[in-house]
């Protein structure tokens, strides 16, 4: 009965009642896809074991570049409430799934502010469910960073300083990479002092990335904002900012002693 039943009759009808099957077309046809060697890979990759800073996820084992066409196909299926679903996935490409499906939904939108307003909403009050790098790169700064665009950024301030995990800190951060494509350099440096101390060596990798693409815009700022502070800064987030400089000046930039 499901199969034969119109969607053009009644939408509200046809959505009620394919949920009530299971089916939620976008989670099943990444599940469909598992591969149990890669998904031992992926498990190793994203640093799940014990202690470690993705413990207990669970992969699939299913890459990117899959999960990105299966949510092209898929993600105009999705109701409010099979994205919810999929964020509350155990599995680690059902949520990414989930989280691209609602940045089709947000750039979709743009003649819509309030459908905007109600995706931005839901990535935040989901926060939990993007609980690792990859999670947090491919989708804050598509809809939180054009959000803060044109809105006021200080959600993403408080996400830096006062976020409950390092991933909501970490998309304080990498959500300005849009603000960087539109020329906008100063939330990067601000966010990057935030969390320029931090301790986990993840959140030291996000502020260099950022640090290194506001240099793509501005090479004397990030040269003047690193001398600054080159001598209390993590290394990691120093090597990651000075990627794109001179063989020689990176080597300056490493010999500087630190306290």
């Amino acid at each position: 009965m499901i199969n034969t039943f119109k969607r053009s009759n009644n939408q509200a009808i046809f959505d009620v009642v394919y949920r009530y099957r299971g089916m939620n077309r976008l989670m099943n046809a990444i599940v469909a896809l598992r591969d149990e060697a890669q998904a031992a890979h992926l498990s190793r990759f994203f640093k799940t074991g014990q202690g470690e800073y993705g413990e207990g996820d669970r992969f699939l084992g299913i890459k990117v570049p899959v999960t990105r066409s299966v949510v092209k196909e898929h993600w105009k299926e999705c109701g409010w409430d099979d994205l919810e679903e999929c964020l509350a996935s155990e599995w680690h490409e059902v949520r990414l799934a989930g989280l691209l499906a609602l940045v089709q939904r947000f750039h979709h939108a743009k003649k819509d502010p309030a459908e905007q307003q109600r995706c931005v909403d839901f990535y935040l009050a989901h926060l939990p469910a993007v609980n690792n790098w990859d999670l947090v790169d491919l989708s804050c700064y598509e809809i939180l960073g054009t959000w803060y665009l044109t809105h006021d950024a200080a959600p993403l301030y408080t996400l830096a300083r006062e976020g409950r995990t390092i991933w909501e800190q970490r998309i304080g951060m990498v959500s300005t990479m849009m603000f960087l494509r539109h020329g906008r350099l100063d939330d990067t440096y601000a966010i990057a002092d935030i969390l320029l101390h931090h301790q986990h060596d993840l959140i030291h990798k996000a502020v260099g990335w950022l640090l290194r693409e506001a240099g793509k815009r501005d090479k004397n700022r990030l040269r003047r904002y690193l001398a600054s502070r080159i001598q209390s800064m993590p290394r990691t987030t120093l090597r990651y900012a000075i990627e794109r400089f001179s063989p020689a000046e990176r080597a300056a930039f490493l010999a500087t002693p630190q306290k």
